[in-house]
């Protein structure tokens, strides 16, 4: 143990002679408090310093040779790691408790905007998900090579996600304990080249894809009640931030607005509800049949689009028709083709690599049969599935060949299930430019098929067609004006993209007996939410998947959904006023100083006055020790 060692503290030697008055306000430097305390009154006594004394006041030698800390400073690793990360404040110095500037305000207030981007960004790649395919084969049609475009974008907007969800969640902190906010330059750089990519593809989604916004509004009504839920809870949670300000605030004005601004959002998240409509909220007596699900060019999932093996994936889905588009060949004869050339889907490229963009058209069907329709779709993988086939499986596709029109009639009529197809026109130099119609409707014909298992989706020549095979299923493939115009038209049956019908057109062409398919369906929620609709029938890629719901993801009676709301709203409102009221209690019971606060200008503020009479009687107390010589004074 250390002998008699001389020491005054809170005083702080500022040079070889004994501290001033001055230094008894001025903590230790960052330097003494960085040493333990034995080392330091040790090496204090090993230099031999003089001791420090103030003015006359007399005191006691001390017989321990420790200091004794009238300021000791907790360890604050938490909110270390808080101000480093967010702005590289990793010392107890370099933080401030003063008023955040309004430079750094202006970065938060972008903060929050990126935050909020990148949020509605990342919803909308989620709903999308169901078209996915759509997109990449969109990408295809402008560059000319196939890849998977949603990678990247959903790579980065992950990433870019996380790292501004970080930046808020630390902010949060930050006002919470009281911290100034100080955005480190190079979150400024990540912040600001977040929200410039998000805002470039924000824009150029909405130029080249800009319907997929249309499914925004579908897929709140399966997700509205949830999301409501979630953003009651997230609002309620901030309260011990807001209650926490509005308890330590010193301006009346300033009290008021926050408490404004907060209920004003609340009241309004509170009275959402009112505002959802959902199918799905729905007395389950009303539920109506599960739609029918028609194989979208075959299982387009399990096998390469628009071949027989891929037409025969489906019908052991059960599905209860097939979809598909047909071209015709150099020569006559309709076949299937999704595109309106054959790189994507064939082997073109290597079997006749001068023609690989040829119309598909302009191939006879002899040289149509000569390519392989399956190997892409082991090589690309369009859909994330080809490296779970079994070797079976792999042999199969990559056997498969262009199917034609008659081929497929013949498959759906031996397994009595329905056909739509879309018939694309041949190019003005075809051969059967103009003939197109008779030779399509004289191989349906020809294939022996029921004609009321095959939908007639061609405009043209629609009443001659009538006159020649009356008992086809004339259809649609754009949505009318009104249900009339398609009953004066004889149509009877439309088929649309899901986005292009609303709930209450859904019901109309239910009631005019207009039976309606909508494309293309592959994710869970959507089919959930026309079936809660009321739609007939769906085509899907994914008839795999659709085939394991036997009812809604979720169906909720009104008056059931009403009590959860309103619950949810009470109980919300209830945490609210118990967290301002904890926060006030909390905040009047903190009528006690302590050194750190004072020294670092802790979140509790006092008058300037209160502050250095605190200072001086943390300084004149008993408390204050000394060496050399005396005894306690008495004026102490």
């Amino acid at each position: 143990m250390l002998q008699q060692v001389d020491a005054v503290w809170p005083l702080r030697k500022v040079g070889p002679g004994p501290p001033t008055f001055g230094s008894l306000l001025s903590p230790p430097d960052s330097s003494f408090w960085g040493h333990n305390l034995e080392q330091k009154a040790l090496r204090w006594k090993e230099e031999k310093l003089p001791s420090p004394a103030f003015g006359q006041v007399p005191v006691r030698q001390w017989d321990v040779g420790v200091l004794e800390p009238l300021q000791v400073y907790e360890r604050q690793l938490c909110l270390s790691c808080i101000t480093g990360i967010y702005g590289c404040r990793w010392k107890r110095y370099q933080r401030s408790h003063d008023d955040t500037t309004k430079w750094e305000l202006l970065w938060s207030l972008v903060l929050l905007v990126t935050f909020s981007l990148l949020l509605l960004w990342s919803y909308f790649w989620w709903e999308a998900h169901n078209d996915y395919s759509e997109y990449n084969w969109f990408l295809y049609n402008r560059s000319g090579e196939w890849s998977d475009g949603t990678a990247p974008i959903l790579a980065t907007t992950a990433a870019g996600f996380t790292y501004i969800t970080l930046l808020m969640v630390l902010a949060l902190c930050h006002v919470a304990a009281g911290q100034q906010l100080n955005l480190h330059w190079l979150h400024k750089v990540g912040v600001s080249v977040a929200l410039l990519t998000t805002v470039i593809g924000v824009i150029s989604v909405t130029q080249t894809w800009g319907y997929e916004w249309d499914v925004v509004p579908i897929s709140l009504q399966a997700t509205g009640p949830f999301l409501h839920i979630g953003a009651v809870a997230a609002v309620t949670a901030l309260s011990w931030i807001v209650a926490g300000q509005v308890a330590r605030a010193e301006k009346t004005i300033f009290q008021v607005v926050v408490l404004l601004l907060y209920f004003s959002v609340l009241v309004a998240l509170y009275t959402v509800p009112l505002y959802i409509t959902s199918p799905c909220i729905m007395e389950p007596l009303n539920l109506k049949q599960r739609p029918d699900v028609l194989g979208h060019q075959g299982a387009a999932m399990l096998a390469p689009e628009n071949t027989m093996w891929s037409f025969q994936r489906a019908l052991q889905m059960n599905v209860t028709g097939l979809e598909t588009d047909v071209s015709i060949s150099l020569d006559g004869v309709p076949f299937l083709m999704h595109d309106s050339t054959l790189r994507r889907t064939t082997d073109v490229q290597k079997v006749f690599p001068q023609r690989q963009w040829d119309h598909a058209s302009s191939f006879n069907w002899t040289d149509l049969r000569k390519l392989n329709a399956g190997h892409w779709f082991l090589k690309d993988d369009p859909f994330g599935t080809a490296r779970s086939l079994s070797a079976h499986e792999k042999q199969l596709i990559g056997n498969q060949s262009v199917c034609s029109l008659e081929q497929l009639l013949t498959l759906a009529s031996f397994n009595n299930c329905t056909v739509v197809f879309k018939l694309r026109r041949p190019p003005p130099e075809h051969p059967s430019h103009d003939s197109w119609i008779n030779e399509t409707l004289r191989t349906v014909l020809k294939s022996g098929i029921q004609q009321s298992l095959v939908f007639w989706t061609p405009e043209e020549d629609r009443a001659e067609v009538r006159k020649m095979a009356p008992g086809l299923i004339q259809s649609s493939l754009v949505k009318p004006e009104s249900h009339e115009s398609l009953l004066r038209d004889g149509v009877s049956a439309m088929l649309v993209r899901y986005n292009q019908a609303s709930t209450q057109e859904i019901r109309e062409y239910s009631e005019n007996h207009i039976r309606l398919t909508l494309f293309t369906v592959n994710d869970p929620w959507l089919y959930s939410v026309l079936w809660c609709s009321g739609v007939p029938s769906v085509s899907s890629e994914a008839p795999h998947i659709l085939r394991n719901l036997p009812y809604p993801i979720w169906l909720m009676k009104p008056d059931e959904y009403c009590v959860l709301w309103v619950s949810v709203d009470l109980v919300s409102f209830a945490v609210v006023i118990a967290i301002f009221i904890f926060q006030k209690y909390r905040s009047s019971g903190m009528h006690s100083y302590n050194p750190e606060q004072i020294m670092l200008s802790a979140a509790v503020r006092r008058a300037s006055r209160d502050v250095n009479v605190m200072k001086e009687k943390l300084i004149f107390s008993g408390h204050a020790v000394g060496v050399r010589g005396g005894e306690w004074c008495d004026q102490c």
